[in-house]
């Protein structure tokens, strides 16, 4: 029998934090105990907003495009697997090209890892481990038609702008219809940036280190007056 693949859907609305996607994530048996999901606070200072992060699959995947040694395959099915660990030779640029943050070098065993959406488990026509244990439907797993019956105040979108850059995915996200395409971007922080060190400097100045020691001086320089937490330096590369 022919398996066909239903669709991935993500609502970010939906998360309530909880992190069962992660828990059951972590029982995998092919990678037992690290959890290729994760849970990202969005602003927590302001908002108890959380967002699930899974593996995009993104239809031209960066990650595979950076690897020197090709060990990162997408199959016909539009998935973009972990690195093959006879060709991973672990140099994070996996880590560093992708616009999600999703590749993971596992240390203790130097190859780099990641959501695969449970292929073993959607190769026999069972749902990815997360979208079983997810409690709000923020993680699901479907065909696009009962989606879009189930969820009519919502539409699904698979393609993100990061700067000049359009990223079509694999997986879907449930926006707003007046929503076409996910911008990440901050245009009023790039706007009058002449370089990088000026949008690091604006980017400073918008997500402020609150709490954060400023730097600390050594044995052989005095103390200044009212230094330690919320003191920082006007240096432009202190936290860069």
């Amino acid at each position: 029998m022919t398996v066909v693949f239903k669709e991935f859907f993500i609502d970010f609305q939906r998360c309530i934090g909880c992190e069962a996607c992660a828990a059951g994530c972590a029982e995998c048996h092919t990678h037992r105990g690290y959890p290729m999901v994760q849970v990202d606070k969005v602003d927590p200072a302001m908002s108890p907003q959380t967002s699930p992060m899974v593996c995009m699959h993104c239809k031209v995947p960066t990650c595979a495009l950076s690897c020197p040694a090709d060990a990162i395959k997408v199959d016909e099915n539009g998935i973009v697997h972990s690195s093959l660990k006879p060709r991973c030779i672990a140099c994070r640029n996996c880590e560093l090209a992708c616009p999600f943050g999703v590749p993971m070098i596992r240390e203790d065993i130097q190859q780099m890892q990641k959501c695969d959406m449970c292929f073993d488990r959607t190769a026999a026509g069972k749902k990815p481990m997360c979208c079983t244990v997810c409690p709000t439907g923020a993680l699901h797993y479907n065909t696009m038609e009962n989606m879009l019956a189930a969820r009519p105040h919502s539409k699904p979108i698979n393609k993100w702008q990061f700067g000049n850059q359009i990223v079509e995915t694999r997986l879907w996200v449930m926006v707003p219809h007046d929503v076409d395409i996910m911008v990440v971007d901050w245009p009023e922080l790039l706007a009058g940036a002449a370089g990088p060190i000026e949008l690091a400097v604006k980017l400073k100045e918008r997500f402020p280190l609150q709490g954060f020691p400023g730097p600390q001086p050594t044995r052989d320089e005095p103390v200044p007056v009212g230094a330690g937490v919320g003191s920082f330096s006007d240096t432009e590369a202190e936290y860069l």
